[in-house]
């Protein structure tokens, strides 16, 4: 997979973030979960949470922070998609959930690349 490619270094991205969240603990539910709308990157699974996760994925090469994308807009419409989504699974439903960001940048072939988490953003 060439992480060139946005679509492909999307991908990479939630995989390493489904990867630190398993080291965390964290099982997966549900990867990519889309409706009419809008996307949920990852649903996971700690103990008798839900956590509905959004990756945000930057290549090297990007100013700022991918941090700063988050707008309220967008952390509504996750809270919206994660209605729908226990609606039509009310059999994972958990006594708590909250929504997660996770930000990884790819630092390049040879170069470190970081993940940052941000427990309980919305």
């Amino acid at each position: 997979m060439s992480i060139s490619d946005p679509a492909n270094l999307g991908r990479w991205g939630e995989e390493w973030a489904s990867l630190f969240l398993n080291a965390c603990g964290y099982r997966v539910v549900a990867t990519r979960y889309r409706r009419p709308g809008g996307e949920i990157d990852l649903i996971m699974r700690g103990g008798d949470r839900l956590v509905f996760v959004e990756v945000k994925t930057r290549g090297q090469g990007h100013l700022g922070y991918p941090e700063e994308t988050i707008q309220p807009r967008q952390l509504s419409r996750m809270r919206r998609l994660a209605r729908i989504y226990l609606q039509e699974h009310p059999e994972r439903r958990a006594r708590a959930y909250r929504f997660d960001v996770i930000v990884v940048e790819f630092g390049g072939e040879g170069s470190e690349t970081r993940l940052r988490h941000y427990p309980g953003v919305g």
